[in-house]
């Protein structure tokens, strides 16, 4: 084994160690590869990048959004709020499905 290779395993036995590696996300579920693999090759190095970094695609964040504006609208009392949560929730779907007609004429 070259050199590098037990240089770079033995930081890692350290970290492991110094208790590193115990707080990951996802620790102790298995890995979802399928959609690593359904990704394009020359775009998947990119994507993990992104997700690591926390980003999420502008229609994922949509679908977030509409749900939270659901939740809030149905335990809302104030009927001025009701009204400003379901006109911005409109305005959310109507946003998202822009968003994926664009895409399908784009295929």
């Amino acid at each position: 084994m070259p050199d590098e290779a037990r240089g770079i395993e033995e930081l890692i036995r350290d970290a492991i160690r110094r208790g590193e590696f115990d707080n990951l996300s996802g620790k102790g579920k298995p890995l979802d590869l399928d959609a690593h693999f359904r990704a394009p090759e020359e775009l998947r190095m990119g994507y993990a990048m992104l997700r690591e970094a926390g980003f999420v695609p502008e229609e994922v964040q949509l679908l977030k959004d509409c749900d939270a504006l659901r939740e809030e609208l149905r335990t809302c009392q104030d009927e001025a709020r009701r009204r400003e949560l379901s006109k911005e929730l409109r305005d959310k779907r109507l946003t998202y499905s822009l968003l994926m007609e664009r895409a399908r004429k784009s295929k």
